[in-house]
């Protein structure tokens, strides 16, 4: 079997996460780098040791000097759609970061020139992966709890207290703030393992004087029947992560990645989680040579950004700074 050869578009700290996942396949080889930070491409090729490798100021030099077969997409936000549709139109199979993109109408052409090209188009949610939220997806779907009423889904992070001055807080590569950033993965999880069509959402937004929101706390009503609370605060001292999921015969808890069930007036249970059994590059290289299909496609990151702009429209708050609200600050 001949070595798929990967691209890499951006080198900063994710994708040194993807470099060395990769490297622990034997079927991939990295071939290629593009990233305008020539300081940055050799030092991801030091610590990764790829040796001497082509490395590349534009990503579209790389696309037409390279011979590839994939390329794993790890730019700024607002640079995926443009990235992924020229690696698309190139033929190659693609691996973007979270958020897959910035609206929900470049999601829907990525995904109809995915179909046209015939490649794998994968999105990085790495939670889809991970054995406590696989748990929760399948605990819900075989009615452990019963008809789902209630979610509760948090993330606080020092997110602003370490973006200053960075790509995350200048609007026009980050396109949002916390919750198009690391709020993209709390997201995915609460529409992900429920399932639910969220129809309406009622939320409030404080930008603590930067130029992107940093908290959102936001209601949501599913056609479903449920409801939920979205609270991704990025102003807090620390990382820490809780969802709370309830049914008519019980709930799941999930507190910085310890589960319990639980059942009215019952003792606690802690579940067996299933084993980790691959990741997100492993599954894209796996979707690739037809393995098994695609684990995370741009289905699932649509949802996520169609709810992303419901929440951003209902505040009157735009990603590049046009406000409507006075209520945004």
């Amino acid at each position: 079997m001949s070595l798929i050869r990967v691209g890499m578009i951006g080198t900063g700290g994710i994708a040194g996460w993807h470099a060395r996942q990769l490297s622990e396949l034997p079927e991939v080889q990295i071939t290629a780098l593009a990233d305008p930070n020539a300081a940055g491409r050799a030092q991801f090729a030091a610590q990764n040791q790829l040796g001497d490798i082509p490395a590349f100021a534009e990503y579209s030099e790389m696309l037409n000097e390279v011979e590839l077969d994939a390329v794993v997409i790890c730019s700024p936000h607002t640079l995926h759609f443009e990235q992924a549709s020229a690696v698309l139109r190139k033929g190659l199979h693609v691996l973007i970061e979270k958020p897959m993109t910035c609206s929900s109408e470049e999601a829907k052409t990525l995904i109809e020139l995915a179909e046209e090209a015939g490649k794998i188009m994968q999105v990085s949610y790495q939670r889809h992966f991970q054995p406590e939220f696989l748990y929760i997806r399948d605990a819900i779907a075989r009615g452990e709890i019963g008809k789902l009423t209630s979610i509760t889904a948090s993330l606080y992070q020092e997110w602003r207290q370490g973006t200053p001055g960075s790509w995350r807080q200048d609007p026009a590569l980050s396109g949002g703030g916390f919750l198009m950033d690391s709020g993209s993965h709390i997201i995915d999880v609460l529409l992900w393992t429920t399932g639910l069509t969220p129809i309406e959402v009622k939320p409030q937004l404080h930008m603590h004087g930067t130029p992107v929101e940093i908290d959102t706390f936001t209601s949501i009503r599913f056609a479903e029947g449920a409801v939920a609370g979205l609270n991704l605060v990025g102003f807090a001292p620390c990382w820490h992560e809780t969802f709370v999921f309830c049914g008519e015969e019980g709930g799941i808890f999930y507190d910085n990645g310890r589960i319990t069930l639980r059942r009215l007036r019952q003792e606690p249970i802690v579940p067996e989680l299933p084993p980790v059994s691959t990741n997100q590059d492993k599954s894209f290289i796996d979707a690739i040579l037809g393995r098994h299909d695609v684990l995370v496609p741009g289905e699932y990151a649509l949802k996520v950004v169609q709810l992303s702009e419901m929440i951003y429209e209902a505040a009157g708050y735009s990603p590049l700074g046009h406000l409507e609200s006075e209520e945004v600050s």
